[in-house]
């Protein structure tokens, strides 16, 4: 195994598909991971770094559209939908959602190749992702979405999560409202800064965190928030 050979992701459930693509991708020199479920994908998402991620949307646990969300929370490792929804508004949602490419099943492997080969082209060297960030006592686990503080773990909500999540993505830089309300309520809800002075309020309650002296969630008037580094 080379040390610069691409490593690929497989999230699907079903046994067969995943044998033929390890079978297909490994005979073009690709190192290949497997996903049987959602969860488990973004396990192996977070801990793993792959360098491509190949994502089927009909999985057992969640549904693929999900664990697109959820892994565009805090990765930007390309990703290839394989599914056999062939509806244009699923595609739509799927590459809104931060897919890069769409093929629908059944498919032809030299096609498929060809766009997995384009793909890892375009991305260049692979995306160092962090399966873990600290600040002091407050750690996020990505693959888990587990936060803990101080080894007890913090209930949050999805929202609640997101900001933070975002926030520790760029530890001790500031995140403004506006890239914050876009990512995670989206684009048509960039004015609505009242969402996200909720949001950041409840964190603040659960993390014991003082606006006025802040240990984690840093105000940066009139710009966003920052995660400090501790």
């Amino acid at each position: 195994m080379t040390s610069n050979q691409p490593t690929i992701l497989v999230i699907d459930d079903e046994a067969q598909i995943r044998k033929f693509l390890r079978i297909s991708l490994a005979a073009q020199g690709y190192r290949v991971l497997e996903g049987a479920n959602g969860r488990e994908g973004l396990e192996q998402a977070a801990l793993a770094k792959p360098d491509l991620l190949v994502l089927d949307l009909g999985l057992p646990d969640m549904d693929g559209q999900e664990v697109l969300r959820e892994l565009r929370e805090w990765s930007q490792v390309p990703v290839l939908v394989l599914s056999v929804r062939a509806s244009e508004g699923e595609k739509v949602l799927a590459l809104d959602g931060g897919a890069n490419d769409y093929v629908t099943k059944p498919f032809g492997i030299q096609e498929f190749l060809a766009r997995v080969r384009v793909m890892l082209r375009q991305a260049g060297p692979g995306e160092q992702q962090q399966a873990s960030v600290a600040s002091g006592p407050l750690q996020l686990d990505f693959a888990y979405r587990r936060v803990t503080l101080g080894g007890e773990e913090v209930q949050l909500t999805r929202k609640e999560y997101a900001v933070l999540a975002q926030l520790a993505r760029h530890l001790g830089r500031v995140v403004t409202q506006q890239q914050l309300l876009k990512d995670i309520w989206g684009p048509t809800h960039v004015e609505d800064s009242h969402y996200l002075r909720v949001v950041v309020g409840h964190l603040r309650q659960k993390l014991g965190d003082d606006p006025a002296d802040p240990r984690y969630i840093v105000t940066e008037a009139g710009v966003g928030y920052r995660l400090k580094e501790n």
